[in-house]
C-alpha cells in the first residue's frame, strides 16, 4: 500500500486514486453492518447506498430511493487497488 507521500507524484488526482491515510483509519474504524449495507440500481446515479430495514416474506424494506439491491463493501474497501479483496463485485 502506498503513503501520501508516494502518492504526492500524482498530483491534483491523488485524493481521487486514494483516501489519504487519515481517511483509510477513519473508514477501518467506521461502523459497518454487512448485512444491512447494500447498493441499490438508480436510473440517473446508477447505483445508491441503501441500508435495508427490514425483511418480511420475500420482501426487503430499504432506506433509499428504489431498485434492484446489491451487497455493499466496507468503507475499508473504497479506493482499493487490488479488486480481488473485495468483498463483493458487482
Amino acid at each position: 500500500m502506498s503513503t501520501d507521500a508516494e502518492m504526492a507524484i500524482f498530483g491534483a488526482a491523488a485524493p481521487y486514486l486514494r483516501k489519504s491515510e487519515k481517511e483509510r483509519i477513519e473508514a477501518q474504524n467506521k461502523p459497518f453492518d454487512a448485512k444491512t449495507s447494500v447498493f441499490v440500481v438508480h436510473a440517473k446515479e446508477s447505483f445508491v447506498k441503501g441500508t435495508i430495514q427490514s425483511r418480511e416474506s420475500g420482501k426487503v424494506t430499504v432506506k433509499t430511493e428504489g431498485g434492484e439491491i446489491f451487497s455493499m463493501n466496507p468503507p475499508k474497501y473504497d479506493k482499493i487497488e487490488d479488486m480481488a479483496m473485495m468483498t463483493h463485485l458487482h
